[in-house]
């Protein structure tokens, strides 16, 4: 049996239990897949919770919301994880210690190309700057974005990233209010890693009359996969890359690191649509 988890905080509605049992199958593992909410965990502490996991035979546990930064902090890193990228989203128990990867940025990169081919992202306005913010600005520079323009309404949150993008020898600007719309209109490509277009935040996180003339455009969102944000910029005549992408091959490299195995990616799409339909409409 592979024991795995997700520590996060009001973390009921994910679908990875799903995805890594679904995987498992797939390899012929036997995977069990828990949910430790702290909401529902009292006295919760990370540490105490990393602690229990790695004594009770859990292989790794993925970390989400908000919790990612503070776990980087206790594991040591993967070889392939950005010095400057501070935040992890999975942890692999050892025996000679926990070891920390963020799958959020490779899993981005992964979906980009395999949704946009060998095109370059070209100079991309991002919306957000939270941890998913953090994971595909750093896929973005692994595909070698030439600017990232980053806009949060917490401007200093912001003005981090592009301070921590900076530091990572990354093209790199904060954009105000008063700057977006002419953002928007330069941009060739938009990112919303905001919870604007959730279902239980709906709506367009762009100004709508400004999307056409951008080449590609990616929403962090997948419940519903298909956004009113992108359901506009493919009328607009702008290539979309869904947030299922990044959850999907997030998740895959996570169950790999996991586990060891390596998984067909094509074949994992079609089990998982071919078990839960639902997924290709949020």
């Amino acid at each position: 049996m592979l024991k795995l988890g997700l520590i996060g905080k009001g973390i009921s509605r994910s679908q990875s239990a799903r995805l890594h049992v679904l995987l498992g199958r797939m390899c012929g593992m036997d995977v069990s897949y828990d949910y430790l909410d702290s909401d529902q965990i009292e006295d919760f502490d990370l540490i105490k919770q990393l602690t229990t996991c790695a004594e009770t035979g859990y292989a790794g546990v993925n970390v989400t919301h908000p919790y990612k930064t503070s776990a980087r902090k206790l594991v040591t890193p993967r070889k392939r994880l950005p010095a400057a990228l501070g935040a992890v989203n999975t942890v692999v128990f050892r025996e000679d210690g926990w070891r920390g990867d963020n799958t959020d940025f490779v899993g981005f990169m992964r979906g980009y190309k395999k949704q946009f081919g060998d095109a370059k992202p070209g100079t991309v306005l991002q919306l957000g700057a939270g941890g998913v913010g953090l994971a595909t600005a750093f896929g973005l520079r692994g595909l070698g974005a030439d600017k990232i323009l980053v806009h949060d309404k917490d401007i200093a949150r912001g003005e981090e990233l592009v301070a921590t993008l900076t530091a990572a020898d990354v093209q790199a600007e904060f954009v105000g209010a008063e700057n977006l719309s002419d953002a928007v209109r330069s941009a060739d490509g938009l990112i919303n890693c905001t919870p604007i277009g959730m279902n239980q935040y709906p709506g367009c996180p762009f100004d709508v009359d400004l999307l056409g003339g951008q080449k590609w455009a990616f929403d962090a969102v997948y419940t519903p996969v298909e956004t009113a944000f992108l359901r506009t910029a493919t009328k607009s005549g702008i290539e979309v890359m869904t947030g299922f992408e990044l959850f999907f091959f997030q998740g895959i490299e996570a169950f790999e690191v996991f586990s060891g195995a390596e998984i067909d990616a094509d074949a994992a799409r079609q089990d998982y649509f071919n078990a839960y339909p639902e997924a290709l409409t949020g």
